[in-house]
């Protein structure tokens, strides 16, 4: 047992041989840089371990073993590379604790800290890595007897900006060919750029104008089905025989961002401000609801997970439903005429 420095942390860490039922040595993360601290905590530990070890105790499990248990498990998730981010600076809070040390209190403080830094939709997504982590500890694991309440901060809908039909135009005008075109089959389709900008011929099937998103590409985790329309098809067809990968390049390479100079030039060209790349999605879903797509159909169409994130587009075309409520028309008309017209003026 012993203590020792690791070049990857600025604390002291503790190292312990294992004991039953455990795969290999111990080594955790004292959450101290000073020397005397971390041999308290190294030497408490040690008592614990020996109370496992020869009288059965039920062991007690750090933050640290939770957070390689939770990464070993999630390694697959397409989050995983920021799940390392976040758990990385919540290293420098929850650093050398057990997990039953981990309460509502020390949550709260990690919630007001991270939303003073940045904000509070980026302290949500921290708040929601620890919740996970403290949920599997307690419910899958049974490292603890129950997790602390984790709340989160209420996040307003999501920003919509979307452009006029004329805006739209003014931009395509703008745009060099390999942006103007990625812009248009965006609109067409509702795809995120990256989906756009990474597609490949083998996602796409010209004769039955479809193309498909696999579930590791898509923000919601489920393959997501794309029929192409006639705007779309064009596009494609014009990008044949440009890559045998990719189809959207620039200079026979793939695109590698979109949000470049080039784009931003074309936005102050066109006059369009505050508008983002991503916005084109936007655009898609708004222009969609104002020709009269149903909501179950957009959902579809733009393969969002949930119906309420399309209903944040309703209020963008109240005439579409102005339709639905004229069906009553000729029923209430019977009324109007069955009314006096003296009551009526």
């Amino acid at each position: 047992m012993s203590l020792y420095r690791r070049k990857d942390s600025p604390y002291w860490w503790a190292k312990f041989p294992a004991i039953r039922g455990e795969s290999g040595p111990l080594q955790v993360s004292t959450g101290t840089t000073e020397k005397r601290k971390a041999q308290e905590f190294h030497d408490r530990l040690k008592a614990e371990r020996w109370e496992q070890s020869k009288l059965g105790a039920k062991p007690r499990h750090t933050w640290e073993e939770a957070v390689l248990k939770f990464l070993d498990e999630t390694s697959h998730k397409r989050t995983h590379e920021r799940d390392k981010s976040i758990l990385r600076w919540l290293d420098s809070v929850f650093g050398g604790k057990y997990l039953d040390e981990i309460d509502r209190a020390l949550i709260d403080h990690v919630k007001a800290l991270r939303a003073k830094i940045a904000t509070q939709s980026t302290a949500n997504r921290y708040l929601a890595v620890i919740r996970t982590i403290l949920l599997k500890a307690a419910n899958e694991w049974e490292w603890i007897e129950r997790a602390p309440k984790v709340s989160l901060y209420k996040e307003k809908d999501g920003r919509i900006r979307s452009l006029t039909q004329e805006e739209f135009r003014r931009l395509l005008a703008e745009l060099p060919p390999h942006l103007a075109d990625m812009a248009l089959f965006s609109v067409a389709t509702g795809l995120r750029q990256g989906n756009v900008r990474l597609l490949q011929w083998l996602q796409v099937d010209l004769e039955r104008r479809h193309a498909w998103i696999t579930p590791e590409q898509h923000k919601n985790g489920r393959a997501h089905a794309v029929p192409l329309n006639e705007m779309a098809v064009e596009v494609l067809l014009r990008q044949v025989g440009k890559h045998p990968v990719y189809a959207f390049t620039y200079r026979g390479q793939p695109v590698v961002s979109v949000s470049t100079k080039a784009w931003t030039n074309a936005l102050e060209r066109a006059g369009i401000e505050d508008f983002r790349w991503h916005d084109l999605r936007h655009t898609f879903a708004t222009w969609h609801r104002q020709a009269g797509t149903p909501t179950h159909e957009l959902q579809r169409l733009g393969g969002w997970k949930t119906l309420s994130m399309v209903e944040r587009y309703a209020h963008v075309a109240p005439e579409g439903l102005q339709v639905a409520a004229s069906r009553l028309d000729n029923v209430l008309q019977s009324y109007a005429l069955a009314t006096p017209k003296e009551k009526r003026d």
